[in-house]
This record gives C-alpha cells, structure tokens and sequence, in this order.
C-alpha cells in the first residue's frame, strides 16, 4: 500500500468547509522550518505508530487557522503572530483542523494515518523533525489565504 499525497484541490475545499470561509490556494516553494521561521508541525503515524507524513504550517497559517476555526477576531491572531507563538486556544484550535486533515490521507488502497502530535509553533522544533520536514520528493507545498484573515505557507509531507 501507499500513502495518498493530497491535491491542492482537497487541500483547499476541505479547509474551506472546515472553517466556513473562502480560501484561496497558490502553489509555493517549499516551506522550511527553522530558528528563524516559526512553524507548527504536525505528524501522522500509520497503524504501526510509523511517522509516514509531516503538515507543517507556518507561524501565520497556525494562527489564522486556528483562529478562524474557533471565530476569535483577526486581531488575536495577529497578537500570536507577532509574539512569535500561538496561545493555547489557537494550539488546540489548530490541532482540531489538523486532526481532521487526516482524512486526506485516508482514500480507498492507501496506508490509513492519524494525527499523533502536533508541536504548536513557537518553542523550537526537535532537530529530526525538522530535517523530515524539508524532505524532497513527494510532497505538496501551497500558500492559503484564509478571507478575513490572512495567507500562510502550508507544507504536507510523506514521508515513506
């Protein structure tokens, strides 16, 4: 079996339905997380707790996300923003949008993934994880804007 790799298109219509608001999706270089730029990172495990695949959201789509799911004015995710790291509210808002972009994996004769952790961003990433998020190969790396909120880089990765 394989992992599915998800399309621009199931990409943008699922965060659309999720957070009820247009989304726009440009393709984008790919993402790389560092000291220096922010990012949450969220990672899928196969039924044998194996990492097969990495969302990485920059500082901005984390906070914007997470804000727009859990209706919290623009301006609080600005706040997060510029303080460099999310609150708790948009960390637990963002983990349930990222839990549910699990089922983009999930199609009929691919390898079933679950969101095992999410490392919010701020504190530094573990130095492996971020060397799996800047994997080349299969991998989809777009720009959402997220209407009244603001873009971000989003990253998904597979990782076997």
């Amino acid at each position: 079996m394989a992992i599915h790799l998800p399309t621009p298109k199931q990409l943008r219509d699922l965060v659309t339905e999720l957070l009820g608001r247009d989304v726009t999706l440009t393709p984008a270089t790919p993402f790389a997380p560092g000291p220096s730029t922010p990012a949450s990172l969220a990672i899928y495990v196969d039924d044998q707790l194996r990492v097969s695949a990495l969302i990485a959201c920059d500082l901005k789509l984390s906070a914007y996300a997470g804000a727009a799911l859990g209706l919290v004015p623009p301006a609080g995710a600005e706040v997060a923003i510029e303080d460099g790291k999310l609150t708790d509210t948009l960390e637990e808002n963002l983990y349930e949008v990222l839990n549910i972009a699990a089922s983009l994996f999930n199609m009929p004769g691919a390898d079933h993934l679950r969101l095992y952790e999410l490392h919010g961003a701020g504190p530094p990433l573990p130095p492996q994880l971020r060397v799996q998020a800047l994997t080349l190969g299969r991998r989809e790396d777009v720009t959402l804007d997220i209407a009244g909120y603001g873009a971000g880089a989003l990253s998904v990765v597979l990782l076997a």
